[in-house]
Order: structure tokens, then sequence, then C-alpha cells
């Protein structure tokens, strides 16, 4: 490499004459050959004297190759390198399930799994000797059944929060259109309800720390302009944000150049004027301060379902939630779980890969501890992070989850490709660009019966899966159906893996679990920090 490192610049240099003379017979040839030349002289001449990049410095031309190559390397690998199992961050195979789902296409396989079923970590599904055909019709949960006027019966699948400016407008438009058709419901992100998001599918509003769509000319919470987008019909449920997996404790800011008149007009903010996402809230700061705003919206949108969605952080700031609700008698009506391994737009490295606590984990401790208080049977769990198959929906419903969201599995089946490129702008498929010339290329009628195939399809499998463990409703998984291998000689039920806290236990005096035990006693209602 040392001795042909000016080559390429010298080549380019021999072929401006080159083509001179070969022009003289071949003007044609001759002059391409001339041309190519001088680009490549003037660009290495560039890369010698300038003095920004040492490796273009020391390998002018043939070092540009190196900066093309390490370019495309996310395609190279996607499509000729990766195993058909490799999760970055969603597998060929996870990816073609949905495409086909999508399509209407059969989802069988022959020749047997491609799993290695020896793993250590492999899961599966007990299945039972009297096999059940459950009605996928009959899959919905009730929100909100004892505390609101109005509540709500959820499919057991619908769509995370993912905000128009975070997706473009026809993306949210056929994912709006999709939730009519299927029956199921549409999360709006903390972006607010946009003009795109009106297309007849149920909807669950999620308030920010922005406050869009329901705050004032200071960006704090407006009762006012809250009471008027929540008591709309299409509106049946209100979901508090206070985190979200992939960057949870990290706020956000759309540079105004970014904020369109229709974007402006969703999110109640000024147009072209940077849009500021706080990292926590303005109208509460302890937690029973927040569970009295959960009462608040409760009674502000009508009697509708109200709930928060968090990624787990410390243990005792759920416990401190908890424990405010039994001071307080105030329960929101759900929580939605959302694990380290969710998605998002785009966010610091160090947060998508290490901070916050992965669903499993946070699903199993919001699980056990309204069960230990007693409160479990009156708020609902959503669980959202990296769920697309029917038994990912399984495995969380064995854990404790009532219901499922989807996010990137939406997006998928709206044609997105993983190109990575959400935060560019640059989206192949448009999903995620506010380019028109890129996003109008998404069909919106035709996504739309996509988006409504995939989750009828999953729902179909979901039905077969649980039908085969003996079941007739996803809430009939329990722990013990969920298998893990633990080595290459054992495995356990989830129910003997894992510490699971009895019903009402926590208003005990003696606790069991010792982590239960240490972090009830740090939790305060009264704030979020520990009791030392």
């Amino acid at each position: 490499m040392r001795n042909i490192r000016y080559l390429p610049y010298l080549l380019c240099l021999l072929a401006i004459p080159a083509g001179l003379v070969l022009a003289a017979g071949k003007p044609f040839w001759g002059g391409i050959v001339a041309a190519l030349g001088l680009v490549g002289a003037l660009i290495g001449t560039y890369d010698l004297i300038q003095t920004k990049r040492a490796v273009l410095k020391n390998y002018p031309v043939l070092a540009r190759m190196r900066f093309i190559l390490e370019s495309i390397r996310p395609e190279i690998r996607q499509y000729f390198l990766e195993s058909d199992h490799e999760e970055v961050p969603y597998s060929r195979e996870q990816r073609a399930l949905v495409y086909r789902r999508s399509k209407g296409l059969e989802g069988l396989r022959p020749f047997g799994s491609l799993r290695d079923q020896q793993s250590v970590g492999h899961e599966w599904i007990n299945h039972s000797m009297q096999p059940g055909h459950p009605d996928p019709a009959s899959f919905r949960v009730t929100f909100g059944e004892d505390t609101c006027e109005k509540p709500y019966s959820a499919s057991v699948l619908n769509i995370s929060g993912m905000s128009f400016g975070a997706l473009s407008p026809n993306a949210i438009e056929a994912l709006n259109k999709g939730a009519a058709q299927g029956g199921f419901a549409h999360t709006t992100g903390e972006g607010s309800i946009s003009r795109y998001h009106r297309h007849g599918g149920d909807l669950i509003w999620q308030i920010g720390s922005g406050y869009f769509g329901a705050r004032d000319a200071s960006g704090r919470f407006d009762p006012d302009s809250f009471a008027e987008r929540a008591t709309d019909d299409q509106v049946k449920m209100i979901e508090i944000k206070l985190s979200q997996g992939a960057k949870p404790g990290h706020g956000g800011i759309l540079p105004g150049v970014k904020v369109t008149e229709a974007i402006a007009e969703a999110r109640g903010v000024p147009l072209g004027e940077d849009c500021l996402s706080p990292a926590s809230h303005s109208a509460f700061a302890t937690p029973i301060e927040m569970l009295h705003f959960v009462s608040r919206l409760r009674e502000l949108s009508g009697g509708k379902p109200v709930g928060m969605k968090l990624c787990v952080g410390h243990p005792w700031e759920v416990f401190a939630i908890c424990k405010a609700m039994i001071e307080t008698g105030i329960t929101p009506d759900f929580v939605t779980v959302d694990g380290a391994e969710g998605g998002t737009g785009a966010a610091p490295a160090e947060f998508a890969d290490h901070i916050g606590a992965p669903l499993r984990e946070g699903l199993m401790l919001v699980h056990n501890v309204l069960t230990g208080l007693g409160l479990r049977d009156r708020v609902r769990i959503i669980a959202s992070a990296k769920i697309i198959s029917a038994f990912d929906m399984a495995r969380v419903f064995a854990l404790g989850a009532d219901t499922c969201n989807i996010g990137r599995g939406f997006m998928f089946s709206l044609g997105c490709i993983q190109a990575q490129a959400c935060h560019t702008g640059h989206c192949p498929t448009g999903v995620t660009s506010q380019d028109p010339g890129r996003y109008k290329a998404l069909h919106i009628e035709d996504k739309a019966k996509r988006v409504a195939a995939f989750h009828a399809n999953t729902l179909h499998a979901l039905s077969e899966t649980i039908g085969a463990a003996g079941q007739s409703h996803p809430s009939g998984l329990a722990p013990d159906h969920l298998m893990i291998r633990i080595n290459s000689r054992e495995v356990r039920s989830a129910r003997s893996q894992y510490d699971w806290i009895a019903p009402g236990e926590l208003l005990e005096h003696d606790v069991a679990h010792p982590a239960f035990a240490k972090f009830w006693t740090m939790a305060r209602a009264d704030s979020f920090a520990a009791a030392r």
C-alpha cells in the first residue's frame, strides 16, 4: 500500500495526455479518458494541498475509495453479509416476517426451524394436549372500566407512539387509516394530533414534557387547549410520556428549519422556531403531584382512560409512584413499559446502548410492584419495545403484560427497509422524511391495507400460538408457559427462573424479596428522590 499510494493520482495525470492522443483517432473515447483524468487530477491535487484530513494527503484519490466503501458499509452488511438471525437491530428473518404478513403472504417455513434450539437463552411456549381455537376478534382488553366514564376496549396489539415530524405525513396517514380498517389504536407520539391523524383510526394522545397541542405560549400545560382536543371522539385514551426506551431522561429539540406549517399547527408552536422537549415535566415534580395530574387529565378529557409511559430507571422511583397510589387512592388506568431496546429517530449512542432497563426487567418490576400492592387489577400494563412476532407478544403476556405496542414493526409494514437514515431526512422509502419528493412515493391507500393486514395476520398467528397452549385469550398465558434454556442440559420456566411477588405482599411488614423490601423502604410518595 505504501508503494502505490500515489499511483491512482499519477494515473489520472497520465490519462490527460493519453486521452488527447487517443482523441486524434477516436475523439469520443479520447475525450472521455481525458475528462476522467482531469477530474481525478484535480481531486488528487486538492487532496495533496488540503490540511484537514491526513489520510487524503497521504493517499490522494485512493483514500476517496475508502470513504465511498465506508458510506455504503451498512447496506453491504445488511444485504450480503449478515445472517438471517443477526439482529442489527432487526434481523432479516424478522423483517421478512413483517413484509409477508403485511402483504397477506403465507408465513409457512419448510424443512424445520433455522434456530439452534440447544443454545442458551432459547425460549418457547409449552403446548397443551388439548389445544383450543380462540377467535382473534375477542383479543381485546378494557381500559378504565372501573374509573372512567368512557372506558376503552382496545386490541391487544396497537401502534406505538411515533410523532408526525419523526414520521412523514403519508406515513402517519397510512398508519391511521390502517388502524381504522383493522379496529386498533394509533398512539400519536409526543408531537400531538396532526391533520394527518384525522382518518378515523382510534387515537391514544401522548402528552410529553413539551405539552404539544396542549400548551400555552410559554410552553406550560394549558388545560383549555387540552380539553378542546381530548374530548374529541377520535381520542380514546391519554398517555403521559415520562420517558422513552431509546433515550430515557433525555429531552430533545426540533430545529426551527424543520418546524413546518403542519408541525407548528399540530404542536401549537411558532412556525420556523426551535421546538423544545424538556427532559422533565413542569406540570408536576413529585409522585403525588403526578397522580393528581393524571386525575386532572381524566376529568378534563371527559372521563377517558389516562396512563403513563416510562422506561424503568431507578427502581425506587417506580415504588414511589406506587406508594403515592396507595396514599392518594388515585391510580392511572395503564402503564406503558418501554424497554431500553425501543426505537427512536435519533438518540445519543450512550443512551441507546447503556441507559434504561430492557423491557423484560422493566415489565417484571412494574408488574410485581403493582401485584404486591394489590393494584394489578386496576392498572393495565402495555409492553413496548422490539416486539415483532406473535411469540414476542406471547412472551410479554406470560411475563405480565395486558397488551402490546409496536412501532418499528408497523414501520416495516409501511415499507421501511431499516436503512437507519431516520435522522438524516433522506429515508429511501419516505417513511421518516419530510421531503415531499421522497414521502410522496409512499402510496397511502396501499400502505394502509398493509398496516391492517400486518395487524390481522399477527393476531391470527397469536391465536394459533395461545390456542396451542390451551388458552382462549392472551390473558391466560402465565410464567409457567414460557420456557427458557439456561444451559446445555437445563431448562426452566419463567415462573421458577424469576422472583414473583405475592398479591398484597408489599402491604405486609415482612416482604420476602430483599430487593423489593429495600426499594419499598427507599421510596417516598412526596419525592422521586430516595429516602436514605
